[in-house]
């Protein structure tokens, strides 16, 4: 049995071992061999990486992320440089980039959610309707409501400080960013102008204000 690659994971990632003493190029080889062996465990997975054994230029890094692509169908996240609290630190990063991913992505949902309703998403949200009092959205990513926000909305559920809730009418019950609750006034005052606001985090405090062509820019994707 040939040891020259070994492939070692853990919940979040992988760790590849590589022979020093091997030739590169027969490594590669012997890399493809052992993904495309191992290709049914990997099937559509987003891991982190990390090599052992064997000191590799950035370049060698990417020739053999283009081999294991060629031959595992996986996503490769990023690569993680070897550390003894590895498992840790594959979590953490897995986290942070796979929320990245989803802050760009998102999804629409079309309807009024009413009293009792709750809706949780994985990536942002686009609410092309009304959040009734007593309804709730949970979202991984970003909250946007096309309509009017009056129930409770929990933006950067995963622990994302720059995610930001958006509503055409803002009258929430509760708007929660990451671990920041920020609750509606017992005698809200009337507001008869309805503008679009966000609400957002900052310096630990959620802050409300009318979305502006400034605030847009300043907003962080």
């Amino acid at each position: 049995m040939n040891n020259s690659v070994i492939i070692k994971g853990n919940k979040y990632g992988i760790i590849v071992v590589l022979s020093p003493e091997v030739p590169f190029e027969e490594l590669k080889l012997l890399i493809a061999e052992k993904f495309k062996e191992s290709s049914k465990f990997f099937e559509n997975a987003k891991m982190a990486i990390s090599f052992e054994g064997r000191k590799l230029t950035n370049e060698e890094q990417r020739e053999i992320l283009d081999v294991i692509s060629e031959n595992a169908d996986m996503h490769i996240v990023c690569i993680m440089d070897n550390d003894t609290e590895m498992q840790e630190k594959f979590h953490k990063t897995l986290d942070q980039k796979l929320m990245d991913l989803s802050n760009n992505t998102g999804q629409f949902y079309k309807g009024i959610l009413r009293s009792g309703a709750s809706l949780e998403f994985e990536t942002s949200v686009i609410i092309i309707g009304d959040v009734n009092h007593g309804a709730r959205v949970v979202s991984k990513g970003n909250i946007i409501v096309l309509g009017a926000l009056k129930g409770t909305a929990f933006a950067g559920a995963t622990g994302n400080t720059n995610a930001f809730v958006v509503a055409l009418d803002m009258s929430p019950t509760q708007i929660r960013i990451a671990d920041t609750i920020a609750r509606a006034p017992d005698k809200p005052v009337k507001d008869d102008l309805k503008e679009t606001k966000i609400a957002f985090l900052e310096d630990g405090n959620i802050y409300i204000e009318t979305l502006n062509k400034n605030i847009l820019q300043d907003i962080n994707l």
